[in-house]
């Protein structure tokens, strides 16, 4: 074989290795943000990718398109505003309603700040979710974790307010198989 021929083989096996698995991070691909991590897309129009009929109150495709799976906050802020809480209380409601689901917690924050300082304020974000959906029945077993990626998994990438605002938040991510 020449050293051409090699090359050429190698260039296309890497290339085949590449796409072996193109679902590997969910149906919203490499930023997670799709319905594969547990979000719909926002504003990307809402896709259920396998996770049930949207109007079957038990599915996951329901609870993130009728209850809500994200809340928002105000500028560095991780306190709950009242709607917040609403969506809280109804995505609460749902897990009781539903034992065989647990979740992640994670927290996002805007492109503002440092990403240190963005990774502290999606934890406080994810935290005060999480203490939230625990005062309002939620066994804490069922919550396997929080995260925080800070500025890190936009929704949307821009400079001006309205972007930020959708940014700012704290999304309930539903894991099947377990429950309490």
């Amino acid at each position: 074989m020449t050293y051409f021929t090699k090359a050429l083989f190698l260039v296309a096996a890497l290339g085949l290795a590449a796409c072996n698995n193109p679902d590997r991070y969910g149906a919203g691909g490499a930023d997670g943000m799709g319905a594969g991590a547990g979000s719909g897309g926002y504003g990307s129009g809402i896709t259920t990718g396998g996770l049930g009929d949207p109007s079957d109150p038990r599915s996951q495709a329901y609870f993130q398109q009728t209850v809500g799976d994200r809340v928002f906050f105000a500028v560095d802020q991780s306190t709950l505003s009242d709607e917040a809480r609403g969506t809280l209380s109804g995505q609460a409601q749902w897990l009781a309603a539903n034992p065989g689901y647990a979740l992640v917690m994670e927290g996002h924050a805007d492109e503002q700040g440092t990403r240190e300082y963005n990774i502290a304020l999606g934890s406080r974000r994810a935290n005060a979710a999480r203490d939230y959906l625990v005062s309002q029945g939620v066994s804490p077993s069922r919550i396997l974790r929080t995260v925080s990626y800070g500025k890190e998994r936009p929704v949307e990438v821009c400079s001006s307010e309205a972007c930020y605002a959708k940014n700012r938040r704290a999304v309930t991510v539903l894991s099947l198989g377990a429950g309490s």
